[in-house]
């Protein structure tokens, strides 16, 4: 068998990223052949990943990647705990991601995850992220991704919370400078910050609508204060009360974080800045990923996690 020295486990550790003793394991398995070590640990890797694939992802980050002022795509990487969310490797792993989501032509998730690599065409995306779990020694997961392309004017992006929450704002606009992108900008924080769910009122779909209107119903029914009220006068309420919601989950009807009155809507600070520079400006469409929204996390109690494995 041939010797394995500690430099040729450190040449194998700075080409794989591999653990120390892992590499040492690798090539004396295979007779400290480089190759075959290399080989060796993917193939490990990939008992590892499959391992760690049951396990719930729902920490990570958001990024985001642009190419000019008319392409930007957003994706978000799930981690099994903030401590990874924060390590280096996995943070540029992440922007590599989102690299790959602002060139990709891919429709969806499966089409992108068979994607060559970027940072290495030998590779899938699917083969490259099974290797970083190897790694890294979580379960990781790239979530989702939306790409988005102005045909009519720019989009601009806003990350939040050092990649909590990542935004895409599209603007049809036939003028583009720094102001409008600043105001843009600030319109992405907005979504940021309030999350709306629609644009404008008008894209409010009639099912949002009704569901809507079901439960302020079921709600004004059980208030005593609205029991005896004429038919005319509760419909009104509903009514009234959808309406102030519709306020609250659309964009342009929100009040504008940053307005000096505390009355300026986002639809009247657009109009605003468009005045200004002399442009026809309308917010086309937002994205906002917000890490783990939506998935379960699990709770932990971390002192009892380390006794358990003391025995």
């Amino acid at each position: 068998m041939a010797a394995i020295t500690a430099g040729m486990v450190k040449e194998l550790r700075e080409m794989t990223g591999a653990g120390m003793m892992d590499c040492k394991k690798a090539l004396n398995e295979t007779n400290g052949n480089m190759e075959e070590a290399v080989e060796f640990l993917r193939k490990n890797g990939q008992a590892k990943a499959e391992k760690k694939a049951s396990r719930i992802a729902a920490e990570g980050l958001c990024r985001i990647a642009t190419k000019g002022d008319t392409v930007a795509a957003v994706v978000e990487v799930n981690s099994e705990t903030d401590f990874v969310a924060k390590n280096e490797m996995f943070q540029e792993y992440v922007a590599a991601v989102a690299e790959q989501a602002v060139n990709s032509t891919a429709a969806d998730m499966d089409a992108f995850m068979a994607e060559a690599w970027n940072a290495d065409a030998t590779k899938t995306v699917k083969e490259a992220l099974v290797e970083k779990v190897a790694v890294i020694g979580e379960n990781l997961n790239i979530r989702r991704f939306e790409k988005v392309e102005a045909a009519n004017g720019c989009v601009v992006s806003y990350v939040h919370g050092g990649g909590r929450i990542g935004v895409i704002v599209e603007a049809d606009t036939d003028v583009v400078n720094e102001a409008i992108k600043e105001a843009m900008t600030n319109v992405a924080m907005q979504v940021a910050a309030l999350n709306p769910k629609y644009v404008a009122t008008a894209d409010v779909s009639e099912e949002y609508k009704a569901h809507e209107k079901e439960i302020i119903a079921a709600q004004i029914a059980q208030d005593p204060k609205m029991a005896g009220k004429p038919e005319k006068v509760i419909e009104g309420a509903i009514i009234g009360r959808l309406n102030k919601e519709l306020k609250e989950v659309c964009l342009l009807e929100q009040v504008y974080v940053k307005a000096e009155d505390g009355k300026q809507t986002v639809a009247q600070y657009v109009a605003q800045v468009a005045k200004e520079n002399n442009a026809a400006l309308t917010i086309k469409k937002f994205v906002r990923f917000e890490t783990g929204e939506g998935l379960e996390k699990k709770s932990e109690d971390f002192a009892a996690e380390v006794a358990a494995q003391l025995g």
